[in-house]
């Protein structure tokens, strides 16, 4: 596993959360919710099919992202292999848009 230094996870924490933005901003677009990134942390924001919220935030001491979906706790990890967070191999980006779209299918 490797270890981030607090710098080098802050930078590479802004760059997927914009990363993900960016991904996400089609989805949003076409299904009408909004992704709000503001001080180091990333909304997703649902008025249908339900009022909801999922927030994706740093977490720097333990060098995680950690999303918030769906009464679900997602805890990525750096993996440099996919220079990217990711869990099991997922990334953030593709969790997020996986996650988006279920809870959009309602």
């Amino acid at each position: 596993m490797t270890v981030l230094s607090e710098q080098e996870f802050r930078v590479k924490c802004d760059e997927a959360l914009a990363a993900a933005r960016r991904a996400l901003l089609p989805l949003a677009d076409s299904e009408d919710f909004e992704v709000e990134l503001q001080n180091g942390v990333l909304n997703l924001v649902f008025e249908e099919p339900a009022d909801a919220k999922f927030v994706v935030s740093p977490n720097a001491p333990v060098r995680q992202i950690w999303v918030s979906a769906m009464a679900r706790s997602y805890k990525l990890s750096w993996a440099p292999e996919l220079s990217a967070f990711a869990l099991d191999g997922e990334t953030l980006s593709r969790l997020l848009d996986r996650l988006a779209r279920q809870f959009l299918k309602g």
